[in-house]
């Protein structure tokens, strides 16, 4: 077992604090290439989202994925609410019926999400958005040996990092061209708060 109910609940909690902590930082990467609320709009929904999962018990990862989902979409304005939407919507299809999963499910239903995401934001590595985060993070994921926490965060870290150097092929960030470079992406440092956090929950307790 990789991820239970209730760590899963654990990783929204610790999530929600984290983008709390670091809205003014998510808005002022977002004030430099885009509408500038990225840390307003998802501070605002992960706060909701972890008061609805509170506020409910759960027996199976699905159910709860499925109202971070629609919370999310219900309460965050932007670009940001629909596509973490739909990347929680998606890991509660992959999750259905399911109180505890193992590694293969998590990249299963994590792959899932990516593939959501890139149809909902028509964009692939490269273009300077989350996608540069999560495609090496899922693949991560999906890869052989031990799934090791550090290492997650490591990946997605690095290449959050990396959206520094490109140049913005997708939205707002777009209209500056070459100006987007040398900053990095607020949907890829928001897309790395996701991932370390939950790299941190996993790597409570057993190992993969």
């Amino acid at each position: 077992m990789v991820l239970d109910v209730e760590k899963a609940a654990r990783w929204i909690h610790r999530l929600n604090g984290k983008i709390q902590e670091q809205k003014q930082y998510l808005t002022d990467l977002d004030q430099a290439i885009g509408d500038g609320d990225h840390g307003i709009n998802l501070a605002r929904g992960f706060q909701e989202a972890a008061n609805a999962i509170s506020a409910n018990s759960y027996q199976d990862l699905g159910a709860l994925c499925k109202d971070v989902a629609m919370t999310l979409i219900g309460k965050v304005g932007g670009a940001s609410g629909p596509l973490y939407g739909t990347a929680f919507m998606k890991l509660s299809m992959a999750w259905k019926g399911q109180k505890e999963i193992d590694r293969e499910a998590m990249a299963k239903g994590f792959k899932d999400a990516l593939e959501g995401l890139k149809m909902r934001g028509k964009a692939q590595p490269g273009d300077k958005t989350m996608i540069d985060v999560w495609e090496p993070a899922v693949a991560y994921m999906a890869g052989e040996g031990p799934l090791n926490g550090e290492e997650l965060a490591s990946v997605a870290k690095e290449k959050m990092e990396g959206t520094k150097e490109l140049e913005a092929k997708k939205g707002r960030a777009a209209y500056l061209g070459k100006r987007s470079i040398g900053h990095i992406d607020p949907g890829a440092a928001s897309s790395y708060l996701l991932f370390s956090t939950l790299a941190e929950v996993i790597g409570e307790g057993e190992s993969a």
